[in-house]
């Protein structure tokens, strides 16, 4: 609900949790009420899902096309894997806190281009593994170049980019999944940023990278863009939030929403009890009704990992259940009404998928009906069969 302040000076707009979150989960047509927020038809092509939640957490690739699929209009993991690998409109590569993401092809340039931007803390590596900048700078080189017209796998990769710069890039100086990783590794994810590597096929069971043929926006439009679109998918918001989200100093977040203010791109709204928060300048239109029914998320969806305050998305005893203390996306979630209610996991066994859901507390005859109706819509996009199981209400992190 949208509310104007009678004080003083210029107006002040107030957003609730309930229409904040509200209008998140309509944007992102998950919202499961899809009349009653007056939402559109959903996204008919994977890579409109994608850029609507600004991106698809793919480290496990199953969890990505499951968020995306869950956005769309009768999408299947099969419809993500061809956007991906056929008509390329979807790019595997390294996304916001230098995890794996699938991203719009066509957002590509201002995507890179904002989050080579973004500053990183203080270097986590030991001394003796840590690169120069101008070995940065050779090995993203190095990296791009090899990968230019080719699809290799990491070793072959490895074995371009010490051929381009020199044994010192080759040193196994990185503590990696039970091995050490020659030095260069740890700008891996920096050459995805730069736009100058994206995940391709597998060959096998191995992962391969190519060089997309991307080249960043500048940043002085890509970083204003990328926040202005985060917070249209998930205002209001707080520098804090974005920070966050980027896995960026705080400082250089709120330096990033001060200039946006003062150009006049987004406006200040107090957000509730939360005080002081962002929105696009202009967009200030909340629904009045609250989300009334249930989802499933998966893994790591974006809504759930982007959304803030946390402790409002996970209240009570989901904190602990379902958010780990904080890190969000360690678990798959059922929304209900619009908040974590529980967890759930599934187990697939050829076309046969069980999914065993464990809510926080009971779910009346209405939930439980809505509750068969998303596993079987998680079943279609997964081109399985369900078989749904209730699990005990569950209401501590190790029930």
């Amino acid at each position: 609900m949208t509310t104007r302040s009678p004080a003083a000076g210029p107006a002040t707009v107030t957003v609730t949790w309930a229409g904040a979150n509200a209008r998140r989960l309509a944007r992102q047509h998950l919202h499961p009420d899809a009349a009653a927020a007056a939402v559109a038809s959903p996204f008919a092509e994977p890579g409109d899902a994608v850029a609507a939640m600004l991106g698809a957490h793919a480290q496990v690739l199953s969890a990505a096309e499951l968020s995306v699929g869950l956005r769309g209009a009768g999408l299947t993991r099969t419809d993500v894997r061809t956007a991906l690998w056929t008509d390329r409109t979807l790019v595997k590569t390294f996304g916001p806190r230098g995890t794996v993401h699938l991203l719009p092809a066509a957002d590509l340039p201002r995507w890179t281009g904002a989050l080579s931007a973004v500053p990183t803390g203080p270097n986590p590596f030991p001394k003796n593994a840590r690169m120069t900048p101008d070995q940065v700078e050779a090995v993203v080189a190095a990296v791009g170049d090899a990968l230019t017209g080719a699809e290799l796998t990491i070793d072959e990769l490895s074995d371009e980019v010490v051929a381009r710069t020199g044994p010192w890039a080759g040193d196994l100086v990185m503590p990696g999944f039970q091995a050490m990783w020659p030095r260069w590794r740890q700008v891996l994810h920096l050459a995805g940023h730069r736009g100058a590597l994206a995940y391709a096929p597998n060959r096998g069971r191995k992962a391969t990278y190519t060089n997309p043929g991307c080249t960043p926006l500048p940043a002085a439009a890509a970083l204003p863009a990328l926040i202005e679109r985060y917070l249209y998918a998930y205002g209001p918001a707080t520098p804090a939030h974005v920070a966050r989200w980027l896995a960026a100093p705080k400082r250089w977040a709120a330096e990033r929403f001060a200039a946006l203010a003062a150009s006049g791109a987004i406006e200040e709204v107090t957000f509730g009890e939360d005080g002081p928060a962002w929105v696009v300048a202009g967009d200030t239109d909340f629904p009045d009704a609250p989300v009334r029914g249930v989802r499933l998320l998966p893994y790591f969806d974006a809504f759930t990992i982007a959304s803030g305050p946390r402790e409002r998305l996970f209240p009570g005893a989901a904190w602990e259940r379902a958010l780990g203390g904080g890190q969000a996306g360690n678990f798959p979630v059922l929304l209900v009404d619009g908040v974590v209610a529980g967890v759930w996991h599934q187990r697939r066994s050829g076309r046969r998928i069980a999914v065993t859901v464990e809510p926080l507390e009971p779910l009346s005859g209405a939930r439980l009906r809505g509750l068969e109706e998303q596993v079987e819509r998680v079943a279609a996009i997964m081109e399985g069969t369900a078989e749904l199981t209730v699990g005990p209400v569950t209401v501590g992190p190790h029930a």
